[in-house]
C-alpha cells in the first residue's frame, strides 16, 4: 500500500460519520433482553454478528442463556441512532448515548 493511499485512508477514517445509539440483544426463547448504549452502533452490531458466527458469548451477563439456548436464539435490535455532531467531543457524545439509554430503560419499564 502506498503512503498516499494510507494517508487517504486515515483521512477518510477521521472524517467518517459517527453514529451511536441504543440497542438491545434479545433472547427469543425466553424474552429476556440486554440494553446497551454505544458510540458506534455498527461496530457493536458487527461484534454481535461475529459472536453468533463463532459461538462466543458477547457479554458475560448473558452466559447462562447463551449456554442454555443456541446462539441463533439471539437477535440484535437497534432502538435508536444518533449522529455525533462536529462540535461534540467524544465524551459529550458518550454522555448523550448514555442519556438515551436511560430514556429507553424508562420506556421499556413502563
Amino acid at each position: 500500500m502506498s503512503i498516499q493511499s494510507r494517508k487517504e485512508l486515515k483521512e477518510q477514517y477521521k472524517n467518517r460519520e459517527i453514529i451511536g445509539g441504543v440497542y438491545r440483544i434479545i433472547c427469543k426463547e425466553n424474552g429476556k433482553f440486554w440494553l446497551r448504549a454505544t458510540k458506534e452502533i455498527e461496530v457493536s452490531k458487527n461484534r454481535f454478528l461475529f459472536s453468533i458466527a463463532t459461538n462466543s458469548c458477547p457479554e458475560t451477563c448473558m452466559i447462562k442463556e447463551w449456554k442454555q439456548f443456541d446462539p441463533s436464539a439471539f437477535s440484535f435490535e437497534i432502538l435508536e441512532k444518533i449522529k455525533m455532531e462536529e462540535t461534540q467531543t467524544e465524551i459529550e457524545f458518550i454522555e448523550d448515548t448514555n442519556i438515551l439509554l436511560e430514556i429507553w430503560k424508562d420506556k421499556l419499564d413502563s
